[in-house]
């Protein structure tokens, strides 16, 4: 049955709770592919080579669910908005200090350290928001939200094409600091979530209970979110270098398909959000990654730029569409003692499972054209998420905080 809210009992600090959680997403995303950009001129300086690199990235993907774990048990134990500052915070120092990162050995240091903040994150920004939203436009606002990571992307793909060749890719990591004013704007402006007054832990160990007595949608919620990462992933994180070693595009022109990519991404997750509001949470993650699967001969295989830049949108439409829907299902299906831990410490187990994609695309590229690479693990991804998917529950619409 779909609970709605009485309009007059909005929190009024919905939109600030947002907008934080939204641009608290959109610079974590910005800071990550500030990396994935700078893969090749970073591997260069260190003297590496690309299959090290992606190391790097799989590193940060393997310790975000450290993060998850530590802030989300301190927002269900101690409330959203103080733990989400820490984090902000956190992530912003470890970010300038990477521009100063004097070695591969502490390059890596800084991007695992960058993990453990980029994981706490998600967790506590998504429970904020979906408990401040009514539950008719939960799932739009889960696709504004969650595009934030494609928000960041783009932006990343911005500053990498109109900084990188002037100033290299050290000054680009000061801007990551950014998110530490983003804290200041939440301690301002965002008050606490409701929802979790209502129905917080008395203690440690009632929070421990709920934890426990919860293990089966845990590891529902971390299979799903393997897959839906591994989609993600899988598709974003070595494009640029498949750009560039399948089709030999220079910096600036893998750059911008890469930005136009982003803004499928953004209108997917939109669109796909909305329609959950309507069709369901599964169907309409059902739907977009199928449509993925379709498209991705168009996304591989084109013979002319005109039709790799469309493959590059229409992908990311259909993959982060599915992902515009994840905040809202997440949140409805997680119990409320729990929505900032459960659903953020199991999306990043599945990130933990799904980080090594880029290492294993890596690998099979030395074997195969990064083309058939790139076919091969993304069909295998789609239909699999989408199976799992299918598989689950939902609760559309339910009331939180009751």
């Amino acid at each position: 049955m779909r609970v709605t809210r009485d309009a007059s009992k909005v929190p009024s600090d919905q939109n600030a709770a947002v907008a934080a959680s939204f641009l608290g997403w959109t610079l974590d995303a910005f800071d990550y592919f500030l990396v994935v950009y700078g893969l090749t001129a970073i591997a260069r300086d260190f003297h590496r080579s690309d299959k090290d690199m992606a190391l790097a990235i799989t590193v940060t993907l393997g310790f975000r669910p450290i993060g998850a774990f530590l802030f989300g048990l301190l927002a269900d134990r101690y409330g959203r908005r103080t733990p989400l500052m820490i984090d902000l915070v956190f992530y912003s120092i470890v970010e300038v200090a990477t521009a100063f990162a004097p070695t591969y050995t502490a390059f890596l240091i800084l991007r695992a350290l960058f993990g453990i903040g980029m994981g706490g994150e998600w967790g506590v920004g998504a429970s904020l928001a979906m408990e401040k939203v009514p539950p008719r436009l939960r799932g739009v606002l889960s696709g504004v939200l969650q595009q934030g990571y494609a928000l960041g992307n783009l932006l990343a793909a911005l500053c990498y094409f109109f900084l990188f060749q002037q100033w290299g890719w050290r000054p680009m990591f000061l801007l990551g600091g950014l998110p530490a004013l983003l804290a200041l704007f939440v301690r301002v402006k965002v008050k606490e979530s409701e929802a979790w007054e209502k129905t917080r832990s008395a203690d440690w160990g009632e929070l421990w209970r709920a934890v426990f007595s919860n293990w089966k949608i845990f590891f529902y919620i971390a299979l799903l979110m393997t897959f839906m990462n591994f989609a993600s992933h899988g598709t974003q994180d070595m494009y640029p270098t498949f750009l560039q070693r399948y089709f030999h595009f220079d910096s600036q022109k893998r750059t911008i398909i890469s930005a136009i990519s982003s803004v499928g991404a953004i209108a997917g997750g939109i669109f796909f959000g909305f329609m959950s509001d309507r069709i369901g949470r599964r169907r309409a993650i059902v739907t977009a990654l199928l449509l993925a699967v379709v498209v991705i001969p168009l996304w591989a295989f084109s013979p002319t730029t005109a039709m790799i830049v469309t493959g590059a949108f229409v992908m990311q439409f259909m993959v982060q569409g599915a992902w515009g829907v994840i905040p809202a299902h997440l949140s409805e299906l997680a119990p409320d003692s729990v929505r900032s831990f459960l659903p953020g410490f199991a999306y990043q187990c599945g990130v933990l499972v799904s980080g090594s994609i880029v290492y294993i695309q890596a690998l099979l590229a030395e074997h195969m054209s990064y083309a058939s690479t790139m076919a091969v693990t993304g069909t295998v991804v789609f239909l699999g998420g989408a199976i799992v998917t299918a598989l689950g529950k939902e609760r559309r619409g339910r009331q939180f905080g009751g």
